[in-house]
Formats: structure tokens, C-alpha cells, sequence
């Protein structure tokens, strides 16, 4: 995905991971039923905060990464009308999910 977003200070851009549409059973769940997602991938993120002498505090998240995150957290947009992101600070995200 080509992101036209560039967060500022300690804030990412995550492309929300949608749960499955059918149950294991096999039932279709309508958009309505689904739960809000809470993992995503971080499409770009920020340069890190700032500290109160002034000097950059780097993030611990980078572009790339698969984040759990609080389930309201962050502001939710649509790109192009049809694509949605959310745009959290980095103290929203709660886990990184490492790949076994």
C-alpha cells in the first residue's frame, strides 16, 4: 500500500487486520456483528516525542510491524473514500506480535 500519510511526534499510521467474515462453523457474520479489530500492521510511523530538554526520543514501533492495540484507541480515516486507517500514538499500542 502506498501511504500518502506522514505522522508527526510518536504517532504511527496502522492498517487495521479485519477478523474473518464466517465463524469456524461456517456462519456468515454481517458487518454489523463483526468486533472491532485490534491487531494491525504499521504502515509508517513518526519520528519518536519529544523530551522536556528538547532531544528526540526514538519509537519503539517501526514501519512493518504487527501491533496489538487499546480498542478505542486512535482516530480512524478513510483513504481514497474507501481505505481505512487509524492513526494512534505509540502509548496506544499495548504488544508487538512476533511471528513463531
Amino acid at each position: 500500500m502506498a501511504i500518502k500519510l506522514k505522522p508527526l511526534g510518536d504517532r504511527l499510521v496502522v492498517e487495521p487486520i479485519e477478523q474473518e467474515e464466517t465463524t469456524a462453523s461456517g456462519i456468515f457474520l454481517p458487518e454489523t456483528a463483526k468486533e472491532k479489530p485490534q491487531e494491525g500492521r504499521v504502515v509508517a510511523a513518526g519520528p519518536g516525542r519529544l523530551d522536556d530538554s528538547g532531544c528526540r526520543v526514538p519509537m519503539e514501533v517501526k514501519e512493518g510491524d504487527r501491533v496489538l492495540y487499546a480498542k478505542y484507541a486512535g482516530t480512524e480515516i478513510k483513504l481514497d473514500g474507501e481505505h481505512k486507517v487509524l492513526i494512534l500514538k505509540e502509548s496506544d499500542v499495548l504488544a508487538l506480535v512476533e511471528d513463531a
